[in-house]
C-alpha cells in the first residue's frame, strides 16, 4: 500500500521560509516521479514542482522559480520542498504526489497547510 506523508507546513510571515517533507512508503521510490501541488481556497490545484524518476533538473511553475527548491533523498524515500522568500499568494494546502515513471500522478498525500501572513 502506497503512503505519502507530508510534514513541515505552518504559519510564516512574508519573506520567511519553510521546508516541506514527504516520506514515501510502499513503492519502489527510484521508479517514481514526485511532485508538489498546491490548492488555495477557491482555486484549482496546480503543479508547483516536479522531479523526474530518471533524474534531470526539476520543473517549477514560474511563480516559484528562484524561491523554491525541490530535492529527493533516495536513501530515505523522502522528497523535500524548500520554500524561501514566501509570499502571501503562496498560501495553500500543499500536496505531495507520486507518478510511476512518466505516467500521471495517482498517489497523493493528505496535504499540509502553508499560510503566509503579510
Amino acid at each position: 500500500q502506497v503512503q505519502l506523508v507530508e510534514s513541515g507546513g505552518g504559519l510564516v510571515q512574508a519573506g520567511g521560509s519553510l521546508r516541506l517533507s514527504c516520506a514515501a512508503s510502499g513503492l519502489t521510490f527510484s521508479r517514481y516521479s514526485m511532485g508538489w501541488f498546491r490548492q488555495a481556497p477557491g482555486k484549482e490545484r496546480e503543479l508547483v514542482a516536479r522531479i523526474w524518476w530518471s533524474g534531470g533538473n526539476p520543473y517549477y511553475v514560474d511563480s516559484v522559480k528562484g524561491r523554491f527548491t525541490f530535492s529527493r533523498d533516495s536513501a530515505k524515500n523522502t522528497v523535500y520542498l524548500q520554500m524561501n522568500s514566501l509570499k502571501p499568494e503562496d498560501t495553500a494546502v500543499y500536496y505531495c504526489a507520486a507518478a510511476y515513471k512518466g505516467s500521471e500522478f495517482n498517489y497523493w498525500g493528505q496535504g499540509t497547510q502553508v499560510t503566509v501572513s503579510s
